[in-house]
């Protein structure tokens, strides 16, 4: 699978570390985009971000990368996370950085765009930019966590949005808590 990830100046690096640190690598070609505020955010929360070997580490603003061209094939795009004023620039259509450019192309050519909003609340201008991504063929999954899992740690907290965000893209994911198909038990924490 090719795919793109991006992050925005929103909290929740985490999410970034743990999504890049789940894919494989070897077997994705993946594509990293980071703007200049989510560079300062990441350095607030986690020190350092730790890119995995084979990510391709792209500037913000490099328009001569190939996902910026639907000409170019790729197959998902994700923004994690996903501050409310890069929502609302998606919303309006703007494509200024290649982080933008981006994700105008992943929706005008029908791919998939997954947008992890972190932000809130929200307020109604925020409500209505998240239905017009979605209107638009984005998948909205804020940054909310579930607790089925009966996590043990902020991290065990932090994969089970990251777990998601994998299912949405169709890669595997083995340590996700799946719920059993019989009688509405919570399957075993693997």
């Amino acid at each position: 699978m090719k795919l793109v990830i991006a992050a925005t100046g929103a909290s929740g690096t985490i999410y970034l570390q743990r999504l890049l640190e789940q894919i494989d690598t070897a077997a994705n070609e993946v594509h990293l985009i980071i703007s200049g505020h989510a560079r300062q955010v990441a350095a607030q929360e986690v020190d350092t971000l730790r890119v995995p070997d084979g990510v391709a580490k792209h500037p913000e603003n490099d328009l001569n990368v190939p996902y910026v061209s639907g000409s170019s094939r790729f197959d998902a795009m994700v923004i994690v996370p996903c501050s409310m004023s890069t929502l609302g620039r998606l919303a309006s259509g703007s494509g200024e950085t290649a982080l933008l450019r981006t994700a105008d192309v992943f929706l005008k050519e029908r791919r998939k765009l997954i947008v992890v909003p972190r932000e809130t609340p929200w307020n109604l201008i925020h409500a209505r930019n998240v239905v017009t991504v979605l209107e638009a063929g984005a998948v909205v999954l804020p940054a909310i966590p579930s607790f089925y899992s009966r996590p043990q740690s902020v991290i065990d907290v932090v994969d089970t949005v990251v777990w998601r965000i994998l299912d949405q893209l169709g890669l595997p994911n083995p340590r996700a808590f799946r719920w059993k198909d019989e009688g509405g038990e919570p399957a075993a924490k693997s």
